[in-house]
């Protein structure tokens, strides 16, 4: 015990911080990716029907759509952040804590994970989409029956590219006292200078981000047929 008090003293001292702030990360991590993802399948889903040669061909719903995709995943997400202070104030009456990070970091994964889940559709071969519109399926089964089935393993890819994305937003929303891993990095690890809370931060992160990339293969060699 005494070695690893001389090795990461303050990580020792202030031990009582980890939890919470693996809580704060995971709650963070769990709401943004469940809210992104119910948001940005349909997007993605509208992106990919109404592209040209799309099933439900639609010009001008498809070029707005993609223009505010892109322009979203342009803004650097530490500009996003203060940007949208003002909205995270308006409905949740605060800039601090952990209800402050949802907006920021919704908006910022949405166009993200949406473009995961159209790349992924876009992976159906054509002739799948030919054969279900000559055997005369409406559009909602080839949604429901082809986009969305023929290619989970695809899109399981993306949301566990996604969610470790989310790892690195989580951290830099620790910027503004959201909570989090970060956070603690943040006022610990740079504001005191206690490097060993920085390192064992970093190792606590990477962990994560291993679990969620090994899930997620687990879960695609799981729905690969």
């Amino acid at each position: 015990m005494d070695t690893l008090t001389s090795i990461i003293p303050n990580v020792i001292e202030y031990a009582d911080q980890f939890p919470k702030a693996i809580v704060d990360t995971m709650v963070m991590l769990t709401v943004t990716g469940v809210v992104s993802f119910l948001i940005a399948m349909p997007i993605a889903v509208i992106v990919v029907i109404t592209k040209p040669q799309g099933i439900c061909q639609n010009h001008a719903v498809f070029w707005i759509l993609d223009k505010i995709i892109n322009l979203f995943r342009a803004i650097p997400f530490v500009i996003l952040l203060p940007l949208l202070m003002g909205v995270t104030r308006f409905f949740f009456h605060t800039t601090i804590g952990t209800k402050s990070a949802f907006i920021p970091l919704i908006v910022g994964t949405v166009p993200f994970m949406a473009r995961q889940l159209e790349s992924a559709m876009e992976e159906i071969p054509d002739g799948i989409i030919e054969a279900s519109i000559s055997m005369g399926m409406t559009p909602w089964q080839i949604i429901q029956n082809v986009y969305l089935k023929q290619n989970i393993p695809g899109m399981i890819r993306g949301m566990t590219i996604t969610l470790i994305a989310v790892i690195g937003q989580i951290a830099i929303v620790g910027t503004v006292a959201a909570g989090g891993l970060g956070d603690l990095a943040i006022r610990f690890g740079w504001q005191r200078q206690m490097q060993d809370i920085t390192y064992v931060v970093l190792i606590l992160l990477l962990i994560i981000i291993s679990l969620i990339q090994f899930f997620g293969d687990w879960l695609v060699r799981k729905t690969t047929h």
